[in-house]
């Protein structure tokens, strides 16, 4: 795991690579990043959901056919 002393030192090499004027602009495109990043995985989670829809649906409707036909006399 990363320290604290180890996070700090991180963040000054940073500080000194990139400036403190280029720093915020980094962090807004990160975040975009990440932004898109989970855009894209919550887009697969529906499709995924989606796909398995079907499926459920015509057992649900199998089922429901079998307590109806078990009903009518």
């Amino acid at each position: 795991m990363i320290g604290t002393a180890e996070l700090i030192v991180i963040l000054c090499v940073i500080l000194l690579l990139f400036g403190g004027k280029k720093l915020p602009e980094i962090a807004r495109n990160l975040g975009k990043g990440f932004r898109e990043f989970k855009k894209a995985c919550q887009g697969l989670e529906e499709q995924a959901m989606e796909e398995e829809k079907p499926a459920e649906m015509k057992e649900i409707q199998a089922k429901v056919e079998t307590i109806n036909s078990q009903e009518k006399p």
